[in-house]
């Protein structure tokens, strides 16, 4: 309440002293005071009801407000400093400016030709070529070379938006009249005579020094608007290019010529064939007028764009963040992009409509255009910047019947968007919205979803596939007959089959997506030497599907009712596929079955339905359709049927929860069970590879005497690994229960050896009683009950002094049963709750967990730490949406190993929402108080908010830095590999590990490790483990060796005997090396004791002994520790250092 008195009293001397000048106002309740030339405040005294008054509805509002002004305050200071970062500096737009000045000055002395043909090119003596494609080869028009009638800068750079790294200069270049002809926009002579002049400016500026390299390429890939790209010579090449741009001279061509309803493209010269046909019957050419207008309204563009950013200061840093934005997104390249002046455009829109104010800052400008992109629509609703059209301008319906994407420019003649398809729209709208959602959300750092974390397709979509082989889209433009959108493109067959592909697939896929999309083909860029590229060229295109993981896997296609109307509509998209079907409600419909067995088949019907369609209507065969994925290969098993463990796991989890029934239902028990709980990752479906029932081979084994256990015949390989499936049963609480920890463990053994009798008694299950836990043999399944009693961690804590007195200390033994009996068994629930949510996770975890074992960080990141890891992924996914298969969350997994600040931040993992904001900002400040003394990755959940129990042994600092290198090699090397279709995609060899980065590898004998067949590369030839695949598995007779692994055995061995010279590594899954990677400080010569002898020598040097690691002998003992297991030990002494 101090506090609350104390904060009363300063936001009155702070209103106060804001007003100097004014008369200082008297607070309630306070004494009048004498006005005098000092101000004398004194604290209030407020009575007992009024400090502890509950706060009004207004102070939660101002409370409200402050937290909210906090984090937005935060948000723009970030930005802020971004800006910093982005914005060009004082001395580089100088050096800009100089080489600008020197590249216009040479542009100015481009020596005349003599008028020739345009076919005619002998005026271009040297290797320099037209960057054109002549589709077709001739057009009428005569053309000469002629020193540019001006020159002037456009874009960004005069206006002040243009950003780092990628700066770009635009420097239009204006043709003389003389050049150009009245009726140049007819048949591309326009675009033809603008090729030719640019490659008359790259052979006159292939001679200076002052410039470096010269490049072809084009305005966001239209090859019809081809621009000459320079860089400065020396050092500078890359930090920018400047960009020349043909253009006609202001006027010379009416826009209303440019009409899309218009046609300047004849057919009859586009294909050569004669027809009677009038040429007001032509088809209109809207993109191609939109190119040739494009090229007369840049500069008018500038003195716009100038006028509205002289109105707002921020104008220059809206737009930048704006840039940024999008560029993370990858929407600000290529063709059909929402590139940097349409930003800026969007920016102009926003303040000359009122929508936003001139006042406003950069950040205020930033969320404004975000809210407006995510609330409109402009493939239905188009919007224009022109105040007063002409009467010539075309309506924006005339626009939306010619274009899918609408945004008309100041002089209203002009779609500034008319390349951009309607997905990618939908792309930038949809990430808006997304924006939007987390934009004031407390618990997320707003600044680095928004404008630092990259998306790119193979991260941001849940299944990708590409055409490789771009040539086959003739074939489609030829079936779907769209010769008039070739004349209009001029032959760019890929952009003009691509709005039927992008239709036909959002036909096909409807309900199983939420967003599909595409890439935007690069621009293009060649050499001035080189002829201008072919269409086919291009890198492939590449399509994105976002799913909605309850729809997408479904088998069944159901179409409508036989007799309506759509049903026609139906066959005639599914072709042979569709067939009359009768369901069980009686209803006879069509329907489209698609093949899938098994969960990891049924992730693949997108796939299935892309090819499909893909085939059937656009001529493109399943060779030249590249489904980019594979990764889930590692954890599959199974030959008939492929599964990546879902199977496997729910009839691990059925059989708990039929046993879990049966504990509950025991009679005969002293006392009653409380609760019966799973604590192993099967029962949570992150098993990287859950236990399978099996049926033992009684020729493979001895049946010992004692026991009547199953053990291998002498000479056998290591039988089957069978893993014991963890069970907590907790017993009710009861005064007969000892307070003496000795005295607990024989109870709990006494409930073990009772547990055994009441279920072989009662179910006849095979069970083994230990004082640890009660193995139960259960339909081919081993499971593992501990019985646990609740006040066990208290009594281990407790201890009595000499004295008498009772003294609570927390100790390593209380942990790990706290551990065992509480901690895991929720996390399991919870998790298995989240795999409920969410039907991928399991599969994200399993590939996480193989990803670390393989690469040998199985004991740094332990399964709870990576389960964890992953369902952080699936609860705060932004800047992204939850994964909806496993390859985009093992992809991000491994960014967000390699990416996340670890030093700085605590990985906060709300599990069932259960943390709010101001948990948030608790556990960020006691981690920031108390970060020495805090495990180097610290994971917070709900329960566990101070310690990070599951991090607090493992790893160190120098693995979790491995770790972060791996996992970022391993994901530039994956991504590389999953886009480009030259190279084979072998998903494998993110899982081998680099082996020589370790002293001593120890080869393992592979008859003898028991899960052989579950390596990266398991061999061709496996070996018999004592497990029959005949028959069902059942729950009685004799019971196998449960968890006997050799190779945990001697790697425990291993690290006991030598754990204080060096550290062991091995994969857990079918791994046959152990690396050994020396410790530097182990080597160091230590003093002579008799205590201390062990795997060392002594050397003698003057009068005193010391002690170093017997190396020889060491590597000689562990091959007499691993007998039979060793095959051999492979010492790599030229790493050794000492």
């Amino acid at each position: 309440m101090k506090k609350k008195k104390q904060s009363i009293e300063e936001m009155l001397v702070s209103d106060s002293s804001q007003n100097e000048d004014q008369p200082a106002v008297q607070a309630k309740r306070s004494k009048p005071e004498v006005p005098s030339e000092e101000v004398v405040y004194h604290p209030i005294k407020l009575s007992r009801n009024d400090l502890y008054r509950p706060p009004s509805a207004e102070e939660l509002n101002q409370l409200k407000e402050a937290e909210s002004l906090f984090h937005c305050s935060l948000l723009k200071m970030q930005m802020e400093e971004l800006l910093k970062e982005v914005v060009l500096s004082d001395r580089r737009r100088q050096q800009i400016d100089s080489f600008i000045g020197k590249v216009t000055e040479h542009l100015q002395t481009v020596p005349t030709s003599p008028k020739v043909e345009v076919s005619d090119l002998s005026w271009l003596f040297g290797s320099v070529k037209v960057p054109f494609l002549l589709m077709p080869k001739a057009t009428k028009g005569k053309f000469h070379m002629t020193p540019p009638a001006s020159i002037s800068l456009i874009g960004s750079y005069p206006l002040g938006t243009c950003i780092k790294p990628h700066i770009r200069v635009d420097l239009a270049v204006t043709i003389p009249a003389e050049v150009l002809q009245e009726k140049d926009f007819l048949n591309q002579r326009y675009p033809r005579k603008r090729a030719l002049y640019l490659a008359g400016l790259a052979l006159h500026l292939s001679s200076s020094s002052e410039v470096g390299t010269l490049r072809y390429s084009c305005l966001h890939g239209n090859r019809l608007r081809p621009v000459l790209l320079l860089t400065p010579p020396g050092k500078d090449s890359s930090s920018v290019t400047v960009r020349l741009h043909a253009c006609p001279p202001p006027g010379f061509f009416k826009p209303n010529r440019f009409h899309p309803e218009r046609n300047n493209v004849r057919t009859e010269w586009y294909t050569g064939v004669q027809t009677a046909q009038p040429e007001s019957s032509d088809p209109p050419t809207p993109h191609y007028n939109s190119s040739v207008l494009g090229d007369l309204l840049p500069r008018a563009h500038l003195q716009f764009l100038s006028a509205v950013s002289s109105q707002c200061s921020a104008f220059s840093d809206g737009v930048a963040l704006l840039k940024v934005w999008l560029h993370q997104r990858q929407l600000d390249q290529g063709t059909g992009c929402f590139g940097g002046f349409l930003a800026s455009m969007l920016v102009a829109y926003l303040l000359t409509t009122h929508r936003v104010s001139n006042s406003m800052t950069a950040y205020q400008l930033l969320r404004n255009s975000l809210n407006f992109l995510a609330s409109t629509d402009l493939t239905v609703n188009g919007i224009s910047l022109a105040k007063d059209p002409d009467s010539s301008a075309p309506s924006l319906a005339e626009f939306h019947s010619a274009f899918q994407v609408v945004f008309v420019d100041p002089s209203g003649h002009l779609n500034m968007c008319s390349d951009m398809t309607a997905c990618t729209y939908k792309q930038l709208q949809y990430e808006a919205s997304l924006s939007m959602q987390f934009w004031d959300e407390p618990t997320i750092d707003g600044f680095h979803c928004l404008l630092m974390t990259p998306k790119p397709m193979i991260r941001t979509s849940d299944h990708v596939f590409q055409l490789c082989d771009l040539v086959k889209l003739q074939s489609t433009c030829k079936k779907q007959n769209l010769l008039n959108d070739l004349m209009d493109l001029s032959g760019n067959y890929v952009q003009a089959a691509l709005p039927f592909i992008l239709s036909l697939l959002q036909q096909g896929l409807g309900q199983r997506i939420h967003l599909l999309t595409h890439s935007l083909a690069p621009d293009p860029e060649w050499s001035v030497d080189s002829e201008a590229p072919k269409y086919k060229a291009q890198l492939p295109l590449s399509f994105g599907l976002l799913l909605k993981p309850e729809l997408a896997a479904s088998v069944l296609e159901k179409g409508p009712a036989a007799d309506n109307p759509k049903a026609v509509e139906f066959r005639q998209l599914w072709g042979s596929r569709s067939e009359l079907r009768r369901f069980q409600d009686g209803s006879i419909t069509e329907a489209v079955l698609w093949k899938g067995e098994s969960v990891c088949q049924k992730r693949l019907v997108p796939q299935q339905i892309v090819t499909y369609l893909l085939q059937l209507h656009a001529d493109i065969p399943e060779a030249s359709v590249r489904h980019v994925g594979g990764i889930d290969d590692v954890v599959k098993t199974g030959s008939e049927v492929p599964t990546t463990g879902e199977e496997e796991s729910l009839a691990v989890v059925q059989a708990y929860d039929d046993l879990s029934r049966k504990l509950w239902n025991l009679e005969g028990l002293p006392l009653s069970i409380t609760a019966v709980q799973g604590a192993h990752p099967a029962l949570r479906y992150t098993q990287v590879f859950p236990p399978r029932p099996l049926k033992m081979d009684y020729t493979f084994f001895d049946k010992e005497k004692t026991s009547r256990s199953l053990i291998p015949k002498e000479g056998k390989p290591c039988p089957a690994y069978i893993t014991p499936i963890t069970v907590i049963c907790h017993m009710e609480g009861s005064g007969k229960w000892p307070h003496d920890r000795l005295a607990i463990r024989h109870i709990r053994a006494a409930f073990h050896i009772r547990l055994a009798e009441l279920l072989k008694t009662q179910h006849n299950y095979t069970c083994r009683a230990c004082p640890s836990h009660l193995d139960v043999w259960k339909d081919g399944l081993a499971f593992r009950i501990q019985v646990a009693y609740h006040r066990e961690p208290q009594v281990l804590r407790e201890s009595v002094t000499p004295e008498g007195l009772l003294v609570v200390r927390d100790n390593e033994e209380a942990q790990q049963l706290e551990m065992a009996t509480i901690h895991k068994p929720l996390l399991t629930s919870t998790l298995h709750g989240l795999q409920q949510e969410y039907s991928c996770f399991g599969a994200v975890c399993r590939l996480a967990k193989r990803w670390l074992a393989s690469q040998l960080f199985g004991d740094d990141i332990t399964e709870d730490t990576a389960d964890l890891l992953v369902a952080s992924l699936f609860l705060h996914p932004a800047p992204f949406t939850a994964p909806g298969s496993p390859q985009v969350g093992f992809l991000r997994f491994l960014h967000l190993l390699s990416s996340f600040e670890w030093r700085n931040n605590p990985l906060i993992v709300n599990l069932n929402n259960q943390l709010t904001a101001a948990d948030y900002t608790e556990i960020k400040n006691g981690f920031m108080a108390s970060r020495e003394s805090l495990p180097v990755m610290f994971i917070a959940t709900p329960k566990d908010t101070k310690s990070s129990m599951w991090t607090k042994r493992a790893p160190t600092v120098q693995m979790l830095q491995r770790v972060m290198t791996v996992a970022a090699e391993s994901l530039k090397v994956l991504e590389c590999q999953l886009m480009d279709g030259k190279q084979i995609q072998d998903v494998r060899v993110v899982m081998r590990p680099p082996l020589d980065a370790y002293d001593v590898l120890i080869h393992l004998n592979p008859k003898q490790v028991p899960l052989l067949s579950q390596a990266v590369d398991p061999p061709s030839v496996n070996f018999s483990r004592g497990v029959t695949a005949q028959g069902a598995a059942h729950s009685g007779g004799a019971l196998p060796v449960i968890d006997y692994n050799p190779v945990f055995l001697y790697l425990s061995e291993l690290r006991d005997a030598f754990g204080d010279l060096a550290l062991f590594f091995c994969d857990p899954y079918g791994g046959t090396v152990i690396a050994v990677l020396w410790k530097p400080k182990a080597f160091a010569p230590a003093p002579f004791k008799t205590s201390q002898v062990s795997g060392r020598t002594v050397k003698v040097t003057g009068n005193e002994a010391a002690t170093v690691p017997n190396v020889e002998a060491i590597l000689e003992d562990f091959q007499v520790l691993g007998k039979d297991l060793v095959k051999s030990v492979e010492a790599k002494t030229d790493k050794w250092s000492f």
